[in-house]
């Protein structure tokens, strides 16, 4: 993914057929549609993933907009039936996701090696 102004970006890489997606800076209005659909051609693609792990280490801020984006994939992954969890997720961005509910929604990891074994 092209890194826009905003200075976020998103790389990934594949890990036994899961696919870990690392985003990185500030998630909010001016990357968060790019990101989706990062996220939807990574579990639409023809090599479909058993799992996607969003490692968040690098993830700074996200706004509702980039929760959005989370959502859009977690529904994606469900419609799929391709896993997607979250995990080491900083102290700002888990304050978001407990607010938000959307640690209800999306299951959370305390690292990428944790969110690899759950998802085999």
């Amino acid at each position: 993914m092209n890194q826009p102004a905003s200075g976020f970006k998103a790389t990934q890489e594949s890990v036994n057929g899961v696919v870990v997606v690392a985003p990185e800076g500030r998630l909010d209005f001016g990357s968060a549609a790019e990101f989706q659909r990062q996220l939807e051609a990574t579990i639409g693609g023809s090599d479909k993933p058993r799992g996607v792990v969003i490692d968040c280490t690098g993830l700074s801020y996200v706004s509702s907009a980039g929760l959005r984006s989370f959502l859009v994939g977690a529904r994606a992954a469900k419609s799929a039936g391709t896993t997607l969890v979250a995990c080491s997720l900083t102290t700002s961005v888990r304050e978001v996701f407990a607010i938000s509910g959307f640690s209800r929604l999306i299951e959370e990891y305390p690292n990428r090696q944790a969110a690899l074994a759950k998802i085999g």
